[in-house]
């Protein structure tokens, strides 16, 4: 089976070794046999979406996000109709806030996001830095990570992560954070994600494989270094969040 996947702005947007998320996946679905073509969308291109398998774009700076809006603006109504369809999507740090109705920057300016959710992001000068402990209805394992951030999102009804024992949500101190509808998984979260929790990372290859009629085998691919790096971080954020209580 040939999969196809689209990353968004590949130089502007990806702090924090967000490339690693499309390294990681198209590993793990390389090991599921099939064979993965990789198409890198620059601004200014205009590229042709339509037939993709799987989106992404990572994290960028303000100034960066603000620039990838302009652009990413002509791919909205190609990506809400693949979204509709049930196509997977990870959208990782600021790439998030563009997926809602809009961003305020910290000078007050207002510019539009895709408006695949009602959501709001409103951004200050006071930056959100932290790790991230936290919950997911997809799976009983936690969710780990970093944020840093100075954006609070308004008006998400669905969530990715439905509490938070460490970390600032959408919001709110241990908030509800992140955005979740159909195959779209969308979060503030920074870095290599699906690297960092391998259960995200096999619940979005799930999704990739289920919309192409490809079965899972009962066996997993599985990367014992991901996973052993899984296992300490969420041991200590763990032990870190109860220390706190």
């Amino acid at each position: 089976m040939e999969l196809k996947i689209i990353h968004f702005y590949p130089d502007l947007m990806s702090l924090y070794g967000s490339y690693a998320n499309v390294s990681v996946l198209r590993r793990y679905l390389e090991a599921l046999g099939c064979t993965v073509t990789v198409q890198p969308v620059r601004p200014g291109e205009g590229a042709d979406i339509a037939g993709a398998d799987f989106l992404f774009m990572g994290a960028g700076t303000e100034r960066a996000q603000r620039f990838a809006a302009g652009d990413f603006v002509q791919y909205g109504p190609a990506v809400k109709a693949l979204a509709e369809d049930g196509c997977a999507m990870l959208f990782a740090g600021t790439a998030m806030e563009l997926l809602g109705a809009s961003v305020t920057d910290k000078d007050g300016e207002t510019y539009s996001g895709i408006g695949l959710a009602a959501f709001t992001t409103v951004q200050g000068s006071r930056r959100i830095v932290g790790d991230v402990y936290g919950s997911t209805d997809l799976y009983p394992e936690p969710v780990v990570g970093f944020m840093n951030k100075c954006g609070e999102t308004h008006g998400v009804e669905t969530p990715l992560l439905t509490g938070l024992t460490m970390g600032f949500g959408n919001e709110a101190e241990k908030g509800p954070e992140g955005f979740h509808w159909k195959n779209v998984f969308a979060s503030e979260l920074t870095g290599p994600l699906l690297v960092k929790n391998p259960r995200l990372l096999e619940a979005v290859a799930a999704a990739i494989c289920a919309r192409r009629g490809i079965p899972l085998p009962e066996e997993r691919p599985a990367f014992p270094y991901a996973e052993a790096g899984y296992a300490i971080t969420a041991e200590q954020l763990k032990l870190r969040a109860e220390a706190k209580q």
